[in-house]
């Protein structure tokens, strides 16, 4: 049986928990691990423990927002979040491969305006064409990239206030949540270009192929 889009990203998700989870621990001992070869090394294995388990209490976190509460995360948006509110008022603009001639022949000469009209149109065209390829593999990378961006977000709260508890320097601290905020914000960022080359690719497959 064909695995989901979301069951293929699954153990991405788990490496980047992982590594976020390890880089933590790093931070919190940097000043204190004093490693005397491999030995030592393994002692320290047992409290890495607690570290996973807030990975994994952050991985179950992620299942909870629902799929608009995740695209705001990623488009700072309450409403009408998801790219294909926009597919026809501003993205069909943007990409030289949708004809936009041929498209709008298939709306009668006029496209949708209202943001859920707009969506719910280009959602009827992703029905048609989302075995291809192209969109397969655009709607992986947005899937893996909004979780990221929730995930990213749930580290700044979990592990950011966590690093005030359990780390000693408060600069250190503080350095730390910065690289937190930073990485959802580029996450976030390709989270959303990402999005908006599904939507594009989607109407740039309908023109070519007339589906």
């Amino acid at each position: 049986m064909a695995k989901s889009l979301k069951d293929q990203n699954n153990w991405r998700l788990w490496l980047i928990v992982v590594a976020n989870a390890i880089f933590f621990y790093v931070v919190q001992q940097a000043n204190e691990m004093r490693f005397d070869g491999l030995p030592a090394l393994f002692k320290q294995i047992p409290n890495l423990l607690p570290i996973g388990l807030a990975g994994v209490v952050a991985t179950v976190l992620n299942t909870l927002p629902t799929a608009e509460l995740k695209a705001t995360i990623v488009y700072w948006r309450w409403n009408d979040a998801l790219p294909g509110h926009r597919a026809f008022s501003k993205y069909v603009n943007s990409d030289s491969r949708i004809d936009q001639e041929r498209l709008l022949k298939a709306y009668k000469g006029t496209f949708p305006v209202a943001a859920t009209d707009q969506n719910a149109a280009w959602y009827k065209l992703y029905k048609v064409v989302r075995n291809d390829v192209t969109v397969l593999d655009s709607n992986r990378v947005f899937l893996l990239l909004r979780d990221y961006a929730s995930l990213s977000l749930l580290f700044i709260s979990i592990f950011g206030i966590s690093a005030f508890l359990l780390i000693e320097s408060r600069v250190v601290a503080a350095q730390y949540l910065g690289v937190l905020i930073l990485q959802y914000l580029i996450v976030r960022i390709a989270a959303a270009n990402a999005g908006v080359r599904l939507v594009t690719n989607v109407l740039a497959l309908k023109t070519a192929t007339g589906r």
